[in-house]
């Protein structure tokens, strides 16, 4: 609508601009129309043999000499009000694409139709309407972009509906066959739209038979342009946004978002994975509801094997690229895909007691890998989120564990603060038996990793030199290795264990031994009674497994210990 002009009459202003007033100011004005803050001193006489309404405010007042009418309701304000009233006065006036839709609601609201008088204002605007602002697409869309402040009167008087019947129909044409360079320009018109008529144009679109890519290709188009700080940004970095989310523009851009994914045709490849990915950090951003929030992550988790790193990036992290959001989303889309893949193998004949490693699977094993050594940086990244995203790819989708190490590695760099226990759970997540020759090298020289980590990989590299082999195909099944392995570790904690005892033992009986040389005789009695330690040393002496290594026997009694059969030790790293 106009904005009113103050303490102007835009009557005598319109009189000088054409000149062309019948009636010249010999004849005085009779009544003054009030157009919200806009007066127009008019003629009665002039006013009446054109609108109906106006006749039936004179006749039915109350008063014997009407002087003043207002017509503040009138749509278009005081500027359409100025056409309609040269109009009257037969003056000439530009009819645009503009202004015709405010014109034919103006005509019908002061009943300046052919019913009351031949070739009235609704007519002559219904002609500009057929012939010429209807008859392409941006005229159309110009159309229907003024009646957005002419509801209800422009939808009752069917202005709406025609707008969207032809450009739905002109828009489905430029899709099939450009008239123009470049070939998607007509989704560029239709970003004037506000998003109620956009989405009926849509609809319409559908409903004409447009292909899905059709309708992607205009929603991708609007959402860009109307979203344009939130969206267009696709690497994540743009700039800060201080907005308070329960700002006017926040809920705005809220609901918008929100009529956009709805309008999203039902086929889930139609859509670039990383506008998806666009829309949906937009959504944990404006705090969108759940249902558009489940909406876009069930697309994103459908396409997922096409993926990026940067893509999972974009909706990871916040708009200056320094905090992350909450990971639940990461999580959802990963898991709604392994379990799609799951089910896809399952009724293509799988077992469900086997591990599902399709294609597709590892390719996104692969870059959820790459994933979380990239977000493996940051402090605020728990133990917790860090596994439970790294546990929802299958094992058998990977082929070797070097990704997931790296992943690991990187992040107990970062968080250097992790007790044993901490970073074993952090390592829980990966098979070191999946490592390759390098990764293995490197892990038993990381000084960050567990000991029992280390233990693994050095126990791996030993199988495959005893079996004299490259291939992991010649080892023993993975489950009795790992049982193995975990025994073998318990048995390197006990030796070492019971040779620091031992050690203590040894000097505690020599420091006795030498006390005594002072006491005692040069000649020892052979009758001596034995003490406790030596008793001590005896038994000691029958569990040490580092017997023939000691070079302090002289207290071991051998004659108790069965040489026939020699004990079976088990296999271990000391």
């Amino acid at each position: 609508m106009a904005v009113p002009i103050k303490n102007t009459n835009r009557l005598s202003l319109a009189m000088e601009r054409t000149g062309q007033w019948v009636f010249s100011q010999e004849i005085p004005t009779d009544v003054v129309v009030e157009v919200g803050e806009a007066n127009f001193n008019l003629h009665k006489f002039m006013l009446v043999a054109k609108s109906n309404y106006i006749r039936k405010l004179i006749l039915e007042s109350k008063e014997t000499e009407v002087t003043r009418i207002n017509l503040s309701e009138i749509p278009g304000g005081p500027e359409m009000f100025e056409k309609a009233a040269k109009f009257c006065y037969g003056v000439n006036f530009e009819i645009t694409v503009h202004n015709v839709a405010a014109l034919r609601c103006a005509a019908d609201y002061l009943q300046m139709t052919d019913k009351y008088c031949d070739n009235n204002l609704a007519s002559r605007t219904e002609d500009f309407l057929a012939q010429v602002a209807l008859t392409s697409l941006s005229g159309a869309l110009v159309v229907l972009k003024s009646c957005e402040n002419l509801l209800p009167l422009a939808e009752e008087l069917n202005i709406v509906q025609r707008c969207v019947e032809i450009a739905s129909a002109k828009a489905c044409v430029e899709a099939n066959f450009p008239s123009r360079s470049p070939p998607n320009w007509w989704t560029e018109e239709l970003t004037i739209l506000d998003i109620a008529f956009f989405e009926r144009i849509i609809i319409s679109m559908k409903t004409r038979g447009a292909k899905a890519l059709t309708a992607a290709s205009a929603i991708i188009t609007y959402t860009e342009r109307s979203l344009r700080d939130l969206v267009r940004d696709h690497s994540g970095n743009g700039t800060r946004l201080v907005e308070p989310e329960d700002s006017d523009i926040r809920m705005h851009q809220r609901q918008l978002l929100e009529s956009i994914v709805k309008l999203l045709p039902a086929d889930k490849a139609a859509f670039p994975i990383n506008f998806l990915c666009c829309l949906l950090r937009t959504a944990i951003f404006l705090r969108a509801a759940n249902s558009c929030k489940n909406e876009l992550e069930k697309r994103i988790s459908t396409i997922l094997e096409h993926v990026t790193v940067d893509d999972l990036l974009v909706l990871s992290f916040t708009y200056d690229g320094e905090r992350l959001f909450d990971l639940e989303s990461v999580r959802r889309i990963i898991s709604g895909f392994m379990e799609k893949e799951k089910t896809v193998a399952v009724f293509n004949g799988g077992d469900l007691g086997q591990q599902v490693c399709s294609t597709a699977m590892q390719r996104v094993a692969k870059t959820v890998d790459a994933y979380l050594g990239e977000i493996a940086t940051f402090g605020d990244l728990t133990i917790a989120k860090f596994n439970g995203i790294a546990i929802l790819v299958p094992k058998g989708a990977r082929k070797v564990d070097d990704d997931l190490y790296r992943a690991v590695d990187i992040y107990l760099k970062a968080h250097p603060n992790l007790d044993e226990i901490e970073r074993e759970k952090v390592c829980s997540v990966m098979d070191t038996l999946k490592l390759s020759y390098e990764a293995r090298v490197h892990a038993s020289q990381n000084k960050r990793l567990p000991v029992q980590i280390v233990l693994h990989a050095l126990y791996f590299d030993q199988l495959k030199i005893r079996s004299g082999g490259d291939d992991t195909s010649n080892l023993p099944d993975a489950m009795a290795t790992r049982n193995q392995l975990q025994a073998d570790v318990s048995l390197v904690k006990e030796n070492e264990a019971l040779r620091t005892e031992l050690l203590k033992m040894k000097m505690y009986i020599s420091d006795i031994q030498k006390t005594s040389q002072g006491t005692t005789s040069a000649k020892p009695s052979l009758s001596r009674k034995p003490t406790f330690f030596s008793s001590v040393s005896k038994k000691l002496g029958k569990l040490n497994p580092f017997k023939h290594g000691s070079k302090d026997t002289s207290m071991i009694d051998d004659a108790t210990v069965d040489i026939t059969k020699p004990r079976r030790r088990r296999f271990s790293i000391s």
